[in-house]
């Protein structure tokens, strides 16, 4: 008997250690990010990650878009890691529709980077998370993109990921889908003042913000709106680690 409780203390022990290991580690790389962000070349190395999350933010758009009774018309998506979508006909809930398709784009990767860390709590849910965020990322390159470099950036993304779904082992799985999920989370933060900012400018054309959209469908300043989001943006993320670490 009191082996068994050995072994089982060993067994919990051992779990514990590794899911403080994996949280330590995808701390690390969150801080590593940000760092990278203030140095001249480390936007190249993540690269990658900034095209994903461009995605994420305007398939937000798009797929709230339709939700809402529009239809999603493209998705154009630029060297520069900008992007556009566009969709048309008219919404339900006016205004207010209005605004929810303008903030579904800045919420979209934190939305979607928690979805994928609480994915990463089973093997079996993790592997499947990899499959669908992969077969999306073809399947939307087929239905809504249309600018040339989305139709090789996307699917590379996609095929990158069914890889490491298909032909990594477990751990590295986890570490992938969790890191992917942290990555979307923070690129909020990449472009902060995008958020505080009323106009931007978007392949060369000075566009409204997203905050200053939802500013002008409803009340109160852009920069509150902005605010909203990337506070919104840091509770999905801890809430989303701490149910997946817990």
């Amino acid at each position: 008997m009191s082996d068994y409780w050995d072994k089982e203390l060993e067994r919990l022990t051992s779990s514990s250690t590794e899911s403080d290991r994996g949280l330590k580690w995808l701390i690390i790389a969150a801080i590593a990010t940000i760092v990278l962000w203030q140095i001249p070349f480390g936007n190249y190395i993540l690269y990658p990650f900034t095209i994903l999350a461009t995605w994420f933010h305007e398939m937000g758009h798009g797929l709230m878009a339709m939700l809402l009774g529009g239809n999603f018309e493209k998705l154009l998506i630029f060297p520069n890691g900008s992007g556009i979508a566009m969709h048309s006909g008219s919404l339900f809930l006016g205004r207010l529709g209005q605004a929810l398709v303008n903030a579904a784009g800045p919420m979209g990767p934190p939305v979607a980077g928690a979805a994928l860390i609480l994915l990463s709590r089973g093997r079996s849910s993790t592997r499947t998370g990899l499959l669908v965020l992969g077969a999306v990322l073809l399947i939307s390159t087929l239905i809504w993109v249309r600018s040339l470099f989305g139709w090789v950036a996307i699917p590379l993304l996609g095929l990158s990921i069914l890889a490491i779904a298909l032909n990594s082992k477990p751990w590295l799985q986890a570490f992938a889908i969790q890191f992917l999920g942290v990555q979307a989370c923070i690129s909020t933060y990449h472009q902060v003042n995008y958020l505080f900012t009323e106009k931007a400018v978007i392949n060369g054309q000075m566009m409204l913000s997203d905050s200053g959209q939802i500013a002008q469908a409803l009340f109160l300043p852009y920069w509150f709106w902005g605010g909203l989001m990337a506070v919104a943006s840091l509770i999905i993320l801890w809430q989303s680690l701490h149910i997946a670490y817990r």
